[in-house]
């Protein structure tokens, strides 16, 4: 049975931070590495798009403790899991979706998402990252470490599926169910240049996961 978003990572809250870091091949290194692209002069701005528990921002606050993080998720209950490992951090925490909650114009130095985005369609995702590279600095980046499709067929299988299994449950269109259906790398980055990033660049990849860099 197909959950919606909130409600599936929200009861997944305990233990959801080992199954992160052991059950995905190179978490124990991606997440570190991700934090380490983040920008690291003090008073930096990031907004972190499907932010859960963060699990990237427990290195990041290592690096650059005095950093200004806006986080953006759906569940109440990973924000409220944030907010208690980091009370004296800078942060500003708003739950909706982030296809739908206001980012700003010329607002932050970078963003990031870690494990997200492989839920959506590049139909949806090159709205989001226009107004995403709107809420960018001149100067701004975004990294974007998620697991990819390896083929366009796995790709297209994965859509399908969704569509089936809430054809079979009767569930509405514009609401958010989890299932995992990734873009291939290829598909990603052009979503990111169909939204008017100058440059896409791998960073670096473990397994189906990768870091992109999307530059203003």
């Amino acid at each position: 049975m197909l959950e919606k978003m909130d409600a599936f990572f929200d009861r997944r809250l305990q233990g959801y931070e080992e199954h992160q870091l052991t059950a995905i091949e190179g978490a124990e290194t991606f997440y570190p590495y991700t934090a380490g692209l983040l920008p690291e002069r003090e008073g930096a701005s990031v907004l972190d798009l499907g932010c859960g528990t963060g699990l990237e921002l427990s290195f990041y606050f290592r690096r650059n403790p005095l950093a200004e993080v806006t986080g953006v998720d759906l569940a109440p209950g990973m924000l409220a899991a944030l907010r208690a490992k980091f009370p004296e951090q800078r942060l500003r925490l708003v739950q909706g979706s982030y296809f739908d909650v206001p980012l700003g114009e010329n607002a932050y130095d970078a963003a990031v998402s870690v494990e997200s985005l492989h839920h959506f369609t590049k139909a949806e995702k090159v709205p989001l990252y226009h107004r995403l590279r709107a809420a960018l600095k001149q100067d701004g980046y975004f990294i974007l470490t998620d697991y990819f499709a390896v083929t366009e067929e796995e790709e297209v299988f994965h859509r399908r599926e969704l569509n089936r299994l809430k054809r079979e449950q009767g569930l509405p269109d514009g609401e958010f169910y989890h299932y995992d259906t990734p873009l291939t790398m290829e598909h990603e980055r052009q979503a990111l240049l169909e939204a008017g990033f100058a440059q896409v660049e791998v960073m670096g990849q473990w397994g189906h996961t990768a870091a992109l860099k999307a530059t203003k």
